[in-house]
């Protein structure tokens, strides 16, 4: 089993104080449920409502489930994490999904500064490794590796604009970056995004791709956050270097989103401003031996969290369903895996972890994207899967 599947690893340092939502496979159903993890053990919570999105949308979650009685066990959540892992898992019984299901997949790009030089980075080098490092003198040369001081959209940030375009030098990434309006973009699609344990997949075709490990708010109808999960945001550095217009394939393949292992809803025990001071770790163990680690403090974000879903939800644009942000990451792994000046790209059997105290733990298996498990379950399947077993009108 995955180390961080352990109950002790991939759920809160305080998951007794913990409000957990999710979502399991139920063998039994032959679909999906939402869940609710208290105590050691597993309910589902199907009777209050069919779907985790309907759940976030209750005017008063907490309320509706520190009330709720008679919930039938699934099991108990050390059982479910270790079933999370595809290469042991029993599918007779039930394992942890991704804690959404209808919410629209969405993140915010070139939060922090770290990761908008190495955005920068990479359209320079036109998507190559090989030329990052020599452009990554040369960009920090002309822009400096502190941009943390600088407010997105004010003054100073235009002007900054101006003297950076006067020396050839400004770029989409640093307009989204310090610019007025911050870069949301669609991830992934509804029922697509895979929970703790899972594969995730890296295109076949691509030579220079990395995790993001971020927070992922997650988000009612109504705008209101409901609470928070851990996510992996892979990304294709080759694929979106080359060209920004290739950011759907860059971002959007099988298994590039992992949501988990819960969303812990906010409570008198966690709230935004945890969110806010969040640290984040990474670590990637490989097969071959080599070991990664980082992290990524929230505290350096650019824009505050409440401001990118302001910008994500509003009178331009509204999600019936909710949805899942991602909020960026400032952690860019660099570090030279197969030569000098090669950098860091994953290679297959890369087991990726993302943590934080308030959150747990989230881990995933690396892959190539044709060869982990393809995606079947859309929303039209789930709402049939639901019907047939009484849970929405046929």
């Amino acid at each position: 089993m995955l180390p961080a599947l352990s109950p002790v690893v991939a759920l809160p340092a305080d998951a007794g104080a913990a409000t957990l939502v999710g979502r399991a496979w139920l063998p039994s159903a032959g679909g999906p449920a939402p869940v609710l993890c208290q105590a050691g053990d597993v309910y589902d919570l199907s009777s209050i409502a069919p779907t985790t999105s309907q759940i976030l949308g209750l005017a008063d979650p907490i309320a509706v489930l520190a009330s709720a009685r008679g919930l039938p066990a699934i099991g108990q959540v050390d059982a479910l994490l270790a079933n999370s892992d595809p290469a042991r898992r029993d599918p007779a019984r039930p394992w942890l999904l991704a804690p959404c299901d209808l919410q629209a997949i969405k993140a915010a790009g070139v939060t922090f500064v770290a990761s908008m030089l190495e955005r920068v980075i990479e359209e320079q080098a036109r998507g190559d490794p090989a030329k990052a490092e020599r452009v990554r003198r040369a960009i920090v040369a002309v822009i400096g590796d502190n941009l943390s001081s600088v407010r997105p959209g004010s003054v100073e940030a235009a002007r900054l604009k101006d003297a950076l375009i006067a020396q050839n030098a400004w770029s989409q990434y640093l307009e989204v970056g310090i610019g007025p309006d911050a870069e949301i973009f669609t991830k992934s699609q509804p029922m697509s995004a895979v929970g703790t344990g899972a594969d995730v997949g890296i295109h076949p075709e691509s030579a220079w791709n990395n995790p993001e490990p971020e927070i992922v708010l997650a988000v009612a109808a109504d705008g209101r956050v409901r609470g928070a999960a851990l996510g992996n945001d892979v990304n294709l550095r080759d694929f979106e270097g080359r060209s920004a217009l290739l950011l759907g394939k860059a971002k959007d393949n099988n298994g590039s989103c992992a949501i988990g292992p819960f969303i812990r809803l906010f409570d008198i025990s966690f709230s935004i401003d945890d969110v806010r001071r969040a640290a984040i770790t990474l670590t990637v163990d490989g097969p071959d031996g080599f070991r990664l680690d980082g992290s990524s403090s929230m505290a350096k974000i650019s824009r505050d969290p409440l401001d990118l879903v302001g910008q994500a939800i509003g009178p331009n644009h509204q999600y019936p369903d909710g949805f899942m942000l991602f909020l960026g990451t400032m952690f860019a792994p660099v570090a030279d895996r197969h030569g000098p000046g090669q950098g860091f790209t994953h290679v297959a059997g890369d087991v990726v972890t993302v943590s934080t105290p308030k959150l747990g733990a989230l881990t995933n298996t690396v892959r190539r994207s044709d060869q982990i498990a393809p995606w079947t379950m859309g929303t039209g399947a789930l709402m049939a899967n639901l019907a047939h077993r009484g849970l929405i009108a046929g």
